[in-house]
């Protein structure tokens, strides 16, 4: 069966290249969000397999979308990748008491994802 992943990241070139990266390197069905918003509700009715999580996003960022996630039992159980510029850490500390898969550091490299959300997300 093939995997899905939903991308949610307020930045349109930021979620094409990571689109690219994962269609170059497996056959993955690609979902995207630029808003938390957003991405709770095609994460309640695709049930993507993995979220890959910007968090630092305008209105709803990635902590109050993570929170929502995680408290609703549509999308509670669906891993959560977080994607940051700030070290991985300083958010390690912050996340600790979060239900978060991993936490990648931007910038991210396209051709290496795939594997590395693979390690994460082993069925």
């Amino acid at each position: 069966m093939t995997k899905s992943i939903l991308i949610v990241d307020d930045e349109e070139d930021i979620r094409e290249l990571i689109q690219l990266g994962l269609e170059m390197q497996t056959s993955w069905k690609v979902l995207n969000s630029n808003s938390g918003e957003e991405a709770i509700q095609i994460a309640a009715t695709e049930q993507p397999d993995v979220i890959l999580l910007d968090l630092m996003m305008p209105d709803m960022d990635g902590r109050i979308t993570l929170q929502k996630l995680k408290g609703d039992s549509k999308t509670n159980k669906i891993p959560v990748i977080l994607m940051t510029a700030k070290s991985k850490s300083s958010v390690a500390e912050s996340f600790e008491n979060l239900d978060v898969a991993a936490i990648f550091t931007k910038p991210l490299r396209p051709l290496n994802l795939a594997q590395e959300i693979s390690e994460v997300i082993v069925d």
